[in-house]
């Protein structure tokens, strides 16, 4: 993005009605964008409003042709910045991002929300716990999300393996209005990869870890993880 100190924007609106209608008449019912805040950046309120904004123009086009827009700011867990900081810049960013899709008339009942969770920077000399992220995550959801949004599914971006699962099932540990749950990547792929690492031999063990990613996940998006128990 020009006029800022190394911030970034997404491209993709244009012709993206054309391409949604295209892609709902070869069957998909749902879409993902997602939009970066950098926090070791600024971050600007540049970057925060073209974030906000080109997320609720993706999601009212999404919706307009049919398809179910799951809406991804990640605040990047790129820095040596506590969880206030966090928390503080995450809530200038949803702020934004709700106003941006009012004012865009998207239906809030209609979308997925795929947020980052509340944590300190990766380079943070303080940790937090699991009941901290928790607490500073659910306070953003409650303090900036319309209970209309009707599913929340976090992404593990930044985070170990078992940070994400610990994290994850922390929240569920709280009541909410919405149904917390995940869409990980890297939290269920980066042990099975470096199982398998090409090693067709590896196959089945990596597929046994895949399933115990997944399993350790579902229990937490339920509250129900245990720590050290083999899934």
């Amino acid at each position: 993005m020009v006029n800022t100190p190394g911030e970034s924007w997404c491209q993709g609106l244009d012709f993206l009605a054309g391409r949604c209608a295209e892609y709902y008449k070869q069957g998909a019912r749902f879409c993902k964008w997602r939009s970066v805040v950098n926090i070791t950046a600024g971050p600007t309120d540049l970057a925060v409003r073209e974030c906000a904004w080109g997320l609720a123009r993706y999601a009212a086009i999404a919706q307009e042709n049919g398809l179910v827009p799951i809406v991804e700011p990640e605040i990047l867990l790129d820095g040596e910045h506590d969880i206030d900081t966090t928390y503080e810049i995450a809530s200038r960013t949803w702020a934004e991002v709700f106003k941006a899709m009012a004012d865009n008339k998207v239906m809030f009942e209609g979308i997925l929300l795929k947020p980052s969770m509340v944590t300190p920077g990766a380079d943070s000399d303080t940790k937090a716990t699991p009941e901290q992220v928790a607490e500073y995550t659910l306070k953003m959801l409650k303090n900036r999300v319309p209970p209309a949004v009707p599913g929340i599914m976090f992404l593990s971006g930044g985070q170990s393996e078992m940070e994400a699962t610990l994290n994850l099932n922390a929240m569920n540990q709280e009541p909410n209005p919405w149904h917390v749950s995940f869409s990980y990547a890297r939290a269920l792929q980066n042990t099975v990869l470096k199982t398998w690492a090409g090693d067709e031999s590896k196959k089945v063990e990596a597929q046994a870890k895949l399933i115990g990613r997944a399993k350790a996940n579902s229990m937490a998006q339920l509250g129900k993880y245990v720590k050290n128990y083999t899934y």
